[in-house]
C-alpha cells in the first residue's frame, strides 16, 4: 500500500515540477509572437485589427497549428514505442477493470453510439460488491478510495481462464488489443507494459501539461474563429 501510495505521490509531484516549467515555456513562445513595442497583456482586450488582437490571433493560431501538432506527434511516438513491450499475462486488466460509470451509465452511453462503452458492456461485467474487487488488487482498490470523490466502478472479464488466460484471445476486442494506451496509468509491477509506462512517463506529463495549459489560454482568449469573424 505505501508503495503504490508512494508512486501516486512521486507522479503528482514530478507533475507539478513539469507543469511549471511548462507554464514558462509556453509564455517564452507567447512573448515571441508579441509585436514590437506592444504593451499590455496577452489576456487584456484589446480593439478591433490592432496590434493586440493580431498578437492573440497569431497566439492562438500557434496553439492550434504548431503546438498541438507537436503534442499529436509525440503522443503516437509514445504509442509506437509501446510496441516494444508485451504482455506478460499477470491478467490484472481483465480481472480488475474499473472506470467511473455505473453498468448502467456505460450500457446508455454505449446505446447512444459510445463505442469505447459498447466494447466494454460487451466483454466486461461487474463485480457483485467492491469487497469482491478488493481481493483481486486490494492496495489499489484502497488508494483509489483515498484519493477519487466519485464513485469507481469495478468489472471482469468472464473469459479469463484458470490458467491466467483469455479463453477467445483471437476475438479479444479492440480495447484489449490496445491496453494500455493511456502512459499515465497506474499499473502493477507484473504487467508487461510497466517499463514503458516508466520510461515515457516524463514526456507524457509534459504532454499532459502542455495540453492543460493551453486550454486555459484558450479559454481565457476569445476563439480564432470568433476572431476572424471579427476581422
Amino acid at each position: 500500500m505505501e508503495d503504490l501510495a508512494e508512486k501516486i505521490t512521486n507522479m503528482r509531484r514530478k507533475y507539478r515540477e513539469i507543469f511549471l516549467t511548462t507554464v514558462d515555456a509556453i509564455k517564452q513562445r507567447v512573448e515571441e509572437l508579441r509585436p514590437e513595442n506592444l504593451k499590455g497583456d496577452i489576456f487584456d482586450t484589446y480593439a478591433k485589427n490592432s496590434d493586440g488582437e493580431k498578437w492573440q490571433i497569431a497566439v492562438l493560431d500557434m496553439f492550434e497549428n504548431d503546438i498541438s501538432h507537436e503534442i499529436y506527434r509525440k503522443w503516437n511516438e509514445i504509442l509506437a514505442f509501446r510496441q516494444n513491450f508485451s504482455c506478460k499475462g499477470c491478467a490484472t486488466c481483465c480481472n480488475l477493470a474499473c472506470s467511473e460509470f455505473s453498468p448502467e451509465q456505460l450500457k446508455e452511453k454505449a446505446k447512444n453510439g459510445d463505442k469505447f462503452a459498447a466494447q466494454f458492456t460487451s466483454i466486461f461485467i461487474p463485480y457483485n460488491s467492491k469487497e469482491e474487487a478488493e481481493k483481486v488488487y486490494p492496495e489499489y482498490i484502497q488508494l483509489l478510495g483515498n484519493n477519487l470523490e466519485g464513485d469507481v466502478y469495478f468489472y471482469h472479464c468472464p473469459r479469463l481462464n484458470d490458467c491466467k488466460r483469455c479463453s477467445d484471445y483471437e476475438n479479444r476486442p479492440q480495447i484489449c488489443r490496445d491496453f494500455p494506451d493511456n502512459p499515465l496509468s497506474i499499473l502493477p509491477e507484473s504487467c508487461g507494459y510497466y517499463e514503458w509506462r516508466l520510461q515515457v512517463e516524463p514526456v507524457a506529463l509534459m504532454l499532459h501539461s502542455m495540453m492543460e495549459i493551453i486550454d486555459y489560454y484558450k479559454q481565457k482568449l476569445p476563439s480564432l474563429e470568433d476572431k476572424k469573424v471579427r476581422g
